[in-house]
């Protein structure tokens, strides 16, 4: 069944992939140098492989930004979520005690 499918079909889907943050950060900085060159926009994402709408994306969200500060970002976000964790596991404990405190198990 799948061997009808033709070759020409599979080259047109790209393969999903995700980038880090500093892998964005660097394909921006890039994208941006072959365009001041001159490149079409079309051409600059083609040669980067990714999407017009992932390209506006990385801009809004790292528009600016060093490859360090992306890295430094993105611990900061996976610190936040521990701490979040953490509050929501302290809070559920308080309100658990809070229960056994006032006799309503």
């Amino acid at each position: 069944m799948w061997e009808s499918i033709p070759l020409e079909w599979e080259d047109d889907h790209m393969k999903r992939h995700r980038h880090t943050p500093e892998q964005a950060v660097r394909k921006l900085h890039e994208g941006e140098r072959m365009l001041n060159e001159g490149k079409d926009l079309t051409e600059v994402l083609r040669h980067l492989e990714i999407a017009e709408s992932t390209w506006n994306r990385w801009r809004n969200q790292y528009g600016g930004m060093k490859a360090d500060g992306a890295k430094r970002l993105r611990e900061l976000e996976a610190e936040n979520a521990r701490l979040k964790r953490l509050l929501a596991e302290a809070e559920l404990d308080k309100a658990m005690l809070k229960e056994l405190a006032e006799g309503k198990w």
